[in-house]
């Protein structure tokens, strides 16, 4: 099965958001999976998303951040994908500025089920074909389906 449909939802699927910053970003992504989520407080995907991004930036190039916690109260790896109306600065290894997110939430016991996810996502998002088609969606609906039934 496809990583992403997996992982995704189409509430959790956000096309051409804005963002100002890291932070502010970090909010909105907070609050879109909060809003689906119930069971996960803004404010503590919010905290470890922060407390993450600390120890390195989670931007891996060419426009592409995955931001990755692991996070009580979550029951299984759930994931976030947006793009972003104008790209922002993420502190990536090549300068460049991001627009697309994904970010991944893992339970706080799955440490290898994280690594084993995020290289999957990470294959995924160095596919330079898939990147361009999900920045060229037109909205949410099309980026849901694109990410989730994309064949490589």
């Amino acid at each position: 099965m496809h990583v992403l449909s997996e992982l995704l939802t189409p509430e959790r699927t956000v096309c051409r958001a804005s963002g100002s910053s890291k932070k502010r970003l970090f909010e909105t992504l907070a609050k879109v999976v909060s809003d689906d989520n119930p069971s996960l407080a803004e404010a503590d995907i919010f905290a470890q998303l922060i407390a993450r991004e600390r120890l390195g930036s989670t931007g891996l190039g060419a426009g592409i951040a995955i931001p990755h916690c692991r996070i009580a109260r979550c029951s299984e790896p759930i994931g976030c994908l947006v793009t972003l109306e104008e790209p922002i600065d993420f502190d990536a290894p090549d300068d460049l500025p991001v627009d697309i997110l994904f970010v991944l939430l893992v339970p706080e016991e799955a440490h290898q089920t994280h690594l084993d996810i995020l290289a999957r996502i990470a294959r995924l998002f160095s596919q330079s074909r898939f990147c361009e088609a999900l920045r060229s969606a037109p909205d949410d609906g099309s980026l849901f389906k694109l990410a989730t039934q994309w064949d490589n």
